[in-house]
C-alpha cells in the first residue's frame, strides 16, 4: 500500500469494491457485471457517487443493481503514533 492510500485510511477511507450489475444496451434483458474498487467513505460514498453519475451520464447500458462491500485495511485500534510517527501493531 502506497503512502497516499495510508494517508486515506488514516482520514477514515476503506477500499470499497461495487459490484455493479447493468443491462446490455442492444440486449436490454440480458445483465452483465463489472466491478470497481476505490478508496472510499462511507455511509455516503462520494467516489462510488461519483463514477455512477458519470455511468448514467456518460455510458451506455442502464444500472440494475449495485452492490457495495467496504473493509478498511487499517483500523484504528491498530494504530500507534509515536513522536508524530505512524506504526502498525
Amino acid at each position: 500500500m502506497g503512502s497516499r492510500d495510508f494517508a486515506k485510511s488514516l482520514d477514515g477511507y476503506a477500499l470499497t469494491t461495487a459490484h455493479i450489475l447493468y443491462h446490455l444496451p442492444d440486449y436490454p434483458a440480458l445483465l452483465q457485471s463489472y466491478v470497481w474498487q476505490d478508496y472510499d467513505l462511507a455511509p455516503g460514498f462520494p467516489v462510488l457517487a461519483k463514477f455512477l453519475d458519470f455511468w448514467n451520464t456518460r455510458l451506455d447500458g442502464p444500472i440494475h443493481s449495485v452492490r457495495v462491500v467496504q473493509k478498511g485495511l487499517i483500523l484504528p485500534a491498530e494504530i500507534r503514533t509515536a513522536d508524530g510517527v505512524y506504526t502498525l501493531h
